[in-house]
C-alpha cells in the first residue's frame, strides 16, 4: 500500500468510495474498473460533477465478486456475464462478500499441453476437414502471362490494389505455414 493510502483516515463501511480507493482495495488499475463498467451493465457508480465516480458498498461487493470470478476462478468476461444473467447480481455480490457459492463452472479457460509422440501414426482427417494444396493456386493469383501467352480473362471486380493485398496476405500465410512446419519438426 502507498503511504497516502495508509495516511488516509478509515471510512465507515457504508461510505461511498472513489475509484482510486476501490482500485487500491481490489488491487486492479482504475482503467480496469472503467472497462468493467463498459462490459457489465450492473456496475453503476454514482457520478458527480466532473464525471467523478463514487462507488456504494454494494458496488464494491459486486466488483470484488467480478474480480474473484475473473482472476481466481478463471472465468472469461462472457462467463461472468453469463453468471450475472443466470444467477443474478446478488449471487456475484455475495461472492464478493465472501459467501461460498454453489459449485459452478462456466467457460473456464484451461490449457493442457499434450505430449507429442515421436513416430505417431498419421491420424485420419475428419471428412469435413481437408488439406489446402501448397502453394494455393487461385485464378487471381496466377502469374502474369508471358509475351507469347494469351492473357487470362480479367475477373470483374478485382482491382490491382486488392490483388496486391491478397498476394501479400498469401505470402504471410505461406510464411506462417513454413514456421508451423518447422516448429512441429522441432518438437
Amino acid at each position: 500500500m502507498s503511504s497516502a493510502a495508509l495516511a488516509a483516515p478509515l471510512k465507515s463501511p457504508d461510505a461511498f468510495r472513489t475509484i482510486s480507493e476501490v482500485a487500491l482495495e481490489l488491487d486492479v488499475p482504475q482503467h480496469v474498473l472503467r472497462f468493467w463498467e463498459s462490459r457489465f451493465v450492473q456496475i453503476k457508480p454514482v457520478k458527480r460533477a466532473g464525471g467523478r465516480r463514487f462507488y456504494r458498498p454494494e458496488d464494491v461487493d459486486l466488483l470484488r465478486g467480478i474480480r474473484g470470478l475473473l482472476y481466481s476462478d478463471g472465468l472469461t468476461i462472457r462467463g461472468v456475464q453469463k453468471v450475472l444473467k443466470e444467477r443474478g447480481l446478488r449471487h456475484v455480490a455475495g461472492i464478493g462478500r465472501g459467501a461460498t457459492p454453489d459449485a459452478m463452472v462456466i467457460e473456464k479457460i484451461v490449457f493442457v499441453e499434450k505430449p507429442v509422440a515421436e513416430a505417431a501414426p498419421a491420424k485420419k482427417r475428419a471428412p469435413h476437414l481437408r488439406a489446402v494444396p501448397s502453394p494455393i493456386s487461385l485464378p487471381f493469383f496466377d502469374e502474369e502471362p508471358g509475351i507469347d501467352e494469351k492473357p487470362a480473362p480479367v475477373k470483374p471486380g478485382l482491382a490491382a490494389e486488392e490483388r496486391y493485398k491478397l498476394k501479400t496476405l498469401l505470402g504471410e500465410l505461406e510464411g506462417l505455414k513454413r514456421r508451423l512446419k518447422t516448429a512441429r519438426r522441432g518438437l
